[in-house]
């Protein structure tokens, strides 16, 4: 196994227990400069980066290599803009080619030949695996395809982290690009940012060339721009554009549009417009034709009941499906021994102890609540009474009640210690309110899968 194959497994394995904002912003453009006996030397791209790993992730890091290399590492270490060096083993698997490359995500920012339109080639329809969750998406980007500007103007994607959208967003854009259109991924946060920078620097006519010169833009996470009024009203006018011009639009969201928090109504009002389409977690079926095909792009053979077992223990999302892959090949690889089911079993006992439902307490129900709408958990359970604060009471005492059935005394005393009837009041409100209104069973259904880490 070389440097880099070791560093990916680390990776793949870390990603699993950090956010992808995270995960991201921290581990961009790293990789092990070098392995001397039981030192490692990390590259990082720069000070911020470096200085951060070693307060934040150092042990981490440190306990993944170990558990990766099966040898005791006493020293870490992390320096800025170091050049690649290939080992004996590098060259060996060169020549062989044994083993492809691995690239644990492409938002890492390792994969390289990405063209200008922020695409990544590596994204295609021929890679992507159609199931019962994914299907209804799938089949209206093909539809977008043949009949652009028109057919699903926008299209507005969600559903969970790792579960494929980005994929999709991207594959579309791949097809267009070959049909020679004009096309542009990007997310919310990188538009809120360059139309900032647009701001500050007075580029606003470039930034609008930017975005609105294209026949295809492709926007991911567009959650995140909830609470940003800035950064609405220019999207509000760049969708106008491109729109009545019959240019696409494609976004992606973790949630439903009427359930992001702080977002305009006239903003949700235009991603629904076109079509709303789901990604939902894969079915047993699809997760092993997924892991079937995964492996075949990296030469490697699994058997049946081995897929099948990785399959089963892996339930979150594809992302952590295709780490767990990672690591099985890794660890095989560098032993040099077949996998087996006994194996298997041994390099993901931790990830299924992980993935294994935590008790939910009323405490968790609260934090998430305030997550969701972005508000203090101090306030929540304070004495004022602010619109923003009266209604995510009322869902936290409604939660506790429908999902832990806590008793109604209770509830009151953990929402700061109120009477048991204002609890009553809450949980029947809701109850009755979540039927009539859509937006409301939408948050319901948005902070339950929060609650109980799907997202």
């Amino acid at each position: 196994m070389n440097n880099d194959q070791i560093w990916q497994a680390v990776l793949g394995e870390l990603e699993i227990g950090i956010s992808r904002a995270n995960f991201i912003t921290w581990f961009k453009n790293t990789f092990i400069h070098k392995i001397e006996d039981d030192k490692v030397v990390v590259s990082v791209p720069n000070d911020f980066a470096k200085r951060w790993l070693e307060q934040k992730y150092y042990k981490s890091i440190k306990a993944s290599l170990e558990k990766i290399t099966e040898k005791k590492i006493t020293e870490v270490s992390y320096q800025i803009n170091l050049q690649k060096t290939e080992t004996k083993n590098d060259l060996i698997e060169k020549e062989t080619k044994k083993v492809e490359k691995e690239e644990v995500k492409p938002a890492v920012g390792q994969i390289k030949n990405l063209n200008s339109s922020g695409l990544n080639p590596k994204y295609s329809f021929n890679s992507f695996i159609v199931g019962k969750a994914n299907e209804l998406a799938c089949a209206a980007c093909h539809a977008i395809m043949k009949n652009p500007g028109k057919s699903y103007n926008p299209l507005f994607v969600y559903g969970g982290v790792g579960l494929g959208k980005t994929h999709l967003l991207q594959a579309v854009g791949n097809e267009f690009i070959k049909m020679g259109k004009r096309v542009l991924y990007t997310t919310s946060e990188q538009f809120t940012n360059n139309y900032i920078d647009s701001i500050k620097s007075g580029k606003a006519k470039e930034f609008k060339n930017l975005y609105r010169n294209v026949d295809l833009l492709l926007v991911d996470d567009v959650q995140f721009m909830g609470g940003k009024d800035g950064t609405q009203e220019e999207f509000f006018h760049t969708f106008n554009e491109l729109q009545q011009g019959d240019k696409q639009v494609i976004l992606s969201s973790d949630r439903a549009p009427k359930a992001i928090p702080a977002i305009e109504k006239r903003l949700i009002s235009r991603f629904e417009s076109g079509m709303v389409a789901d990604v939902g977690k894969p079915d047993i079926e699809t997760k092993i034709a997924i892991l079937e095909k995964k492996a075949k792009e990296k030469n490697y053979i699994l058997e049946e009941d081995i897929l099948k077992y990785i399959s089963n223990s892996i339930q979150n999302n594809i992302r952590e499906l295709e780490g767990a892959l990672n690591k099985v090949i890794a660890y095989h690889e560098f032993h040099n021994i077949k996998p087996s089911i006994k194996t298997v079993k041994n390099v993901l006992n931790d990830l299924t102890n992980n993935n294994q439902i935590k008790p939910i307490i009323p405490k968790d129900i609260i934090e998430t609540v305030c997550q969701f709408y972005n508000i203090n958990g101090k306030d929540l359970l304070g004495a004022k009474r602010k619109k923003e604060l009266v209604l995510p009471r009322q869902i936290s005492m409604f939660l506790m009640r429908e999902e832990l059935k806590t008793s109604y005394p209770t509830i009151g005393e953990e929402l700061g210690g109120r009477d048991h009837t204002t609890a009553i009041h809450s949980f029947n409100k809701i109850n009755k309110e979540k039927e009539e209104n859509e937006k409301l069973n939408q948050d319901i259904i948005s902070i339950k899968q929060l609650l109980y880490g799907s997202f």
